[in-house]
């Protein structure tokens, strides 16, 4: 009997340790976004609730992803974030490789990556603890959640249509982002407010 036990106890262990990150998302489309505070590249504090009343764009990255590449050297992501900051829009980064895993840096490298690849957030949230990419289930790099000027989540998903490493198929991706910012302008419905993410998997910690 007591074996029995231990062995359900370790089994039940084992399931939770092996469930998927989205299963333990609590970000849902017309929700409340999780709130968060976390240290950005430049030292300073990031308090989602300071950008109340704006919309807000998170994007999970890692620049030494091949997915994350493709967007970067193409220019899609900067000329999104571009897009984003004249229509108002407060773009973050934020990068959630734990230490010693693909992708991490710290602030001053962070920076620095940004520069060689015309970034243009508006911030960059460091969170190597992975704690805030738990908080919104993000999956992927790159992985975009959209935030409306009431604190409510309107889109999670891929930045497009095609889960491809490869530029030359964003000439053919439906642009999810471009056209929820289209929807958000117009003060409209994200007609897709939730769509498949891909990319590199979230460099969590072991």
């Amino acid at each position: 009997m007591l074996l029995r036990t231990i062995a359900r106890i370790s089994l039940l262990g084992l399931s939770a340790s092996l469930l998927p990150v989205s299963a333990l998302a609590v970000a849902n489309i017309d929700q409340p976004a999780p709130p968060f505070s976390a240290q950005s590249a430049d030292g300073n504090t990031v308090n989602l609730a300071a950008y109340r009343g704006k919309t807000v764009v998170l994007e999970w990255t890692n620049h030494e992803c091949p997915y994350v590449r493709k967007h970067y050297e193409s220019g899609n992501i900067p000329q999104l974030q571009k897009e984003a900051a004249a229509r108002g829009i407060v773009w973050l980064q934020v990068i959630s490789s734990a230490p010693g895993k693909q992708g991490h840096v710290d602030g001053a490298t962070a920076l620095k990556v940004n520069a060689t690849r015309d970034a243009r957030p508006a911030g960059i949230i460091l969170d190597p603890e992975g704690k805030i990419a738990r908080l919104y289930g993000a999956q992927t790099t790159p992985h975009i959640f959209i935030i409306n000027p009431a604190g409510e989540l309107v889109y999670k998903g891929g930045i497009d249509s095609v889960a491809s490493s490869k530029k030359e198929d964003l000439a053919t991706a439906e642009n999810y982002v471009r056209l929820a910012f289209a929807d958000i302008s117009a003060q409209r419905r994200i007609a897709q407010a939730s769509t498949r993410p891909y990319g590199c998997t979230i460099k969590y910690a072991d």
